[in-house]
């Protein structure tokens, strides 16, 4: 089942439409659908689809050949050409008067291969690009390599590009299209547990109960998702034991450097090093308080929703999992699932804000969204508030997110009015996020404020 991605196909269609030669970039993380998306576009074109493997340059040499043969021929058997530069320059020909399509998918095993591929295509593409109707699509799931040795200044094929495309995971509301089966509630949680990545939506069952999700693929040693974060690791870096070591440092509450420096045994240089690896990776946040540049405040999460599931419920049950006593597990993950929800309750209101901005629907025009923490003179203890967003300096948003059973009480107000007045923005509007509804009290008083929002998770999925 293909969904979304429509703005990428429609980029993608475009260049293609315009008949002359192009040449895209498309990257991001592993299991995100870079693949899916290229099949999904090239499906009723005339293409060399190219998918290297991590070998020797011989080894893709000889994979490309019998491709191109097989287009050009029609013959599955065919001789090897004897370089990359043959076997480019042969296609470029192709298509000098046909459009055509080449991709090369997984382009870093192909590249690391062949030291010289990236200055051949260089040479190729200003020799070629005047006067070809190729269509030619660089793919990597490697993303150091795609921003270091294609996309960068640096680069050989840096300034040939005429596109780049940073295929990211799916939103909340573009998860909540894969599943139709699942209650508002459960499509909440099942975007907690695996967030927007499709390769992992294509695990959950719809057509169960969340509960026997959980069951078949966290908690089931044969599924693909038990070992899957060990396994990506291990695709990406080169000593994964100290990259698990500081991701479960994270998980189990290490935030601060200094912090996740002491729990795993290294310093903190050391550590920097790695928290870098994975952020680029997409699997660790970075973050400071809202509007503040001050690095000694910046805290590490987990960016990845569901290595961060994993990392929370997996490894403390690992010995009962192994045992195949799956429902004691379950038992001991089921009472903290609420509370592991409020961090992506605070995601999905977020995206909700960015959506009603573009829609002009948000009376702040903010440019970015936020976490603040900080100290509280007034009262003497460090708080915090879920989500701010500033226009200027005049005026801005703050936002509290509350994923619990009960409705949001006046309390709940009265404590975001009085941490905004922390700051001093002439204009501020709140915004109250429930899973269940708000009381009467609460209802009442933000009517009376006339600066409230009160957003229930069912308003929100309208």
């Amino acid at each position: 089942m293909f969904i979304g991605r429509e703005k990428e196909l429609t980029a993608l269609n475009n260049l293609y439409a315009s008949d002359k030669f192009e040449f895209a970039v498309i990257y991001g993380r592993r299991r995100v659908g870079k693949t899916a998306l290229i099949n999904q576009f090239i499906d009723d074109k005339k293409s060399i689809y190219f998918m290297g493997v991590e070998s020797n340059s011989k080894q893709n040499l000889e994979n490309l050949s019998k491709i191109i043969f097989e287009l050009s021929t029609g013959f599955a058997s065919a001789p090897t050409f004897d370089s990359f530069q043959r076997a480019l320059e042969y296609v470029f020909k192709l298509s000098e008067n046909e459009r055509i399509i080449l991709v090369i998918d997984e382009y870093p095993y192909v590249a690391r291969s062949s030291k010289s591929l990236a200055s051949t295509l260089q040479l190729l593409i200003d020799k070629f690009k005047d006067n070809s109707k190729l269509m030619l699509i660089l793919c990597g799931s490697s993303m150091s390599y795609m921003e270091d040795h294609v996309l960068s200044y640096k680069a050989p094929l840096y300034g040939r590009r005429t596109a780049q495309i940073k295929l990211l995971p799916f939103s909340f509301d573009e998860t909540c299209r894969y599943f139709k089966n699942f209650s508002d509630v459960d499509k909440a949680m099942v975007y907690g547990m695996v967030g927007g990545t499709p390769q992992y939506l294509l695990q959950m069952n719809d057509k169960l109960s969340l509960e026997n999700n959980i069951k078949n693929t966290f908690l089931n040693p044969i599924s693909s998702l038990f070992e899957e974060p060990e396994n990506l690791l291990k695709q990406e870096v080169r000593e994964p034991a100290l990259y698990n070591a500081i991701i479960t440092a994270i998980a189990g509450g290490a935030s601060r450097m200094a912090e996740i420096s002491s729990k795993v045994g290294e310093n903190t240089n050391v550590c920097s090093v790695y928290l870098k690896n994975l952020l680029l990776l997409g699997i660790v946040r970075k973050e400071t308080p809202y509007g503040e540049k001050s690095s000694k405040k910046s805290i590490y999460s987990i960016e990845d929703n569901m290595f961060r599931f994993w990392y929370r419920f997996v490894p403390d049950n690992n010995s009962i999992i192994a045992r195949g006593a799956t429902e004691l597990a379950y038992k001991r993950i089921e009472p903290h699932l609420s509370d592991y929800m409020g961090k992506v309750f605070e995601e999905i209101c977020t995206q909700y804000l960015w959506n009603e901005q573009l829609k002009e629907k948000c009376p702040v025009h903010f440019s970015s969204l936020g976490r603040w923490w900080g100290n509280d003179p007034k009262n003497k203890k460090q708080t915090e508030i879920d989500i701010m967003g500033e226009q200027d300096k005049n005026t801005a948003l703050f936002g509290e997110c509350k994923w619990t059973n009960e409705k949001v009480d006046l309390g709940v107000l009265e404590t975001l009015k009085e941490r905004s007045e922390l700051f001093s923005y002439k204009n501020t509007y709140l915004y109250l996020f429930s899973k269940v509804g708000f009381t009467k009290g609460c209802i009442d008083k933000a009517n009376e404020m006339g600066n409230v929002t009160l957003v229930s998770y069912e308003d929100m999925l309208v």
